[in-house]
Order: C-alpha cells, then sequence, then structure tokens
C-alpha cells in the first residue's frame, strides 16, 4: 500500500501562511509552522551572522528575526517569481537584496527555496542564494 501524497493546497496554504509570518515578522507564527525538528540546509557561512546551522523550529523561525537584526530594514527586498506546488513540496524562485546594517555594503540576487509540509508543519527548508554576495556585504 502506498502512502496518500499530501494534497498541493494543504502545502500551498501552510507555505503561504509561512510567507506571510516571515514578511510581518512573526517569529512565534513561524514556530507553529516549522515542525519540531527540521532538515534545513542554507550553506554555513561563518562570515555572516544570520547563516549557520539550525535544526529545531524554533532555531529556524529565529533566523528570520537575526537577518532582520543584522540588515536594513528600509532597504529589505524580495520578489517571488515562481510558486511551485507537487503534493508535499514546494518550490519558490525569486530574487532578493538588502543591505547589511555594520558595513553599509548591499547583496543581491536570485533564490530558490524548497519546502517540505507534512501534517501541515514546514519539515524541511533549502534554501539556496547568492552566498558570495551576502558574504562579501558583510565583510568589513
Amino acid at each position: 500500500m502506498t502512502a496518500q501524497r499530501p494534497a498541493p493546497e494543504a502545502t500551498r496554504a501552510v507555505v503561504q501562511d509561512f510567507l506571510r509570518a516571515r514578511l510581518a515578522g512573526d517569529t512565534a507564527r513561524m514556530v507553529e509552522l516549522f515542525a519540531d525538528e527540521v532538515d534545513w540546509l542554507l550553506a554555513d557561512n561563518p562570515g555572516v551572522p544570520w547563516i549557520r546551522p539550525r535544526s529545531t523550529g524554533a532555531e529556524c523561525a529565529a533566523q528570520s528575526a537575526e537577518l532582520a537584526a543584522h540588515t536594513v530594514a528600509e532597504d529589505a527586498r524580495a520578489t517571488l517569481d515562481t510558486f511551485l506546488v507537487d503534493g508535499a513540496d514546494a518550490v519558490l524562485f525569486g530574487h532578493l537584496a538588502g543591505t547589511v546594517r555594520a558595513t553599509g555594503k548591499s547583496f543581491e540576487g536570485p533564490f530558490a527555496l524548497r519546502l517540505t509540509v507534512e501534517e501541515g508543519r514546514i519539515t524541511r527548508h533549502h534554501l539556496y542564494e547568492n552566498s558570495l554576495s551576502i558574504a562579501e556585504a558583510c565583510a568589513p
């Protein structure tokens, strides 16, 4: 017997809720949306304070606040070009940009985000972004 795949509508609804919470800086809601344990992938970058390994829902949700603390809010920009859903998986493509508060340097580039939703919570968060641009913006 094959396990039933989640409906794409349910996955899309959770991801949209996550995006709204992220945009609003609602860490408490993001903690609720992340599973207790998350398969987190974001290339470790020791020169960037908000990019580090994470595994719990609370750690993953905190990344948004850490990013906000180290960047200039007025310069933060993100566009979403594509939002694909297949069962439990969602893939988002877009472009992001910002300015690092400590250096005044800007970063920008495309991103791809793969999320997996199981039982209404995000169990996978794999982000692929222009980490070189971000590291250069953090360097003095």
